[in-house]
């Protein structure tokens, strides 16, 4: 199975409409959250099967704001992250994602791509085409699944679509990225 993963769209949906010309044999698209209703509309424009969940500037403040998408490798738990206090902290994912069997999880809130595993547990979070807050011009992530494996990789609008602009990093900007609290 291939998989588009992405999360805070806000409302800005041209990014995912430049970048999905490019793609081939997407089988699921992955909306972690801000806004579900891109994710609804996606769905139908593009004609693709969505899985989406709301997030923090949806009014989502549920605990049970999050769906699964069931693939041949495992269960993959989708919340945007907000509830889990993602930007502090994945420790509340990974307890999330193991009461609900899952064996990855996709996620946002952030604005920043990040992929890990942890406990046996891949972390993906998509980082934002529209407001990434890494210093790039935005990301995706791209996920394959078979029985046997997950392979998930960030991939960089520019990257895509031309040019090269690297992400910045460093401790003034990972302060102000976690500056806004939710």
């Amino acid at each position: 199975m291939k998989i588009l993963a992405i999360s805070d769209t806000h409302g800005k949906l041209n990014k995912v409409r430049d970048i999905w010309k490019k793609l081939t044999d997407i089988d699921l698209i992955i909306h972690a959250g801000d806004f579900i209703s891109d994710g609804e509309k996606l769905g139908s424009e593009l004609n693709v099967p969505v899985i989406a969940v709301k997030g923090n500037c949806d009014g989502g403040r549920s605990r049970d704001d999050f769906r699964i998408a069931d693939t041949e490798y495992g269960r993959i738990l989708v919340t945007h992250g907000h509830m889990e206090n993602v930007k502090y902290s994945t420790d509340n994912i990974i307890y999330r994602a193991m009461e609900n069997e899952c064996r990855a999880v996709v996620f946002g809130h952030t604005h920043v791509a990040h992929i890990e595993e942890t406990d046996g547990i891949y972390l993906i979070n998509p980082g934002s085409l529209t407001l990434p807050r890494d210093g790039s011009d935005g990301s995706y992530a791209i996920i394959r699944t078979t029985e046997d494996s997950l392979d998930a990789s960030i991939v960089y609008y520019s990257t895509v679509m031309g040019g090269r602009k690297p992400p910045r990093s460093g401790f003034l900007r990972s302060i102000l990225n976690y500056s806004d609290r939710l």
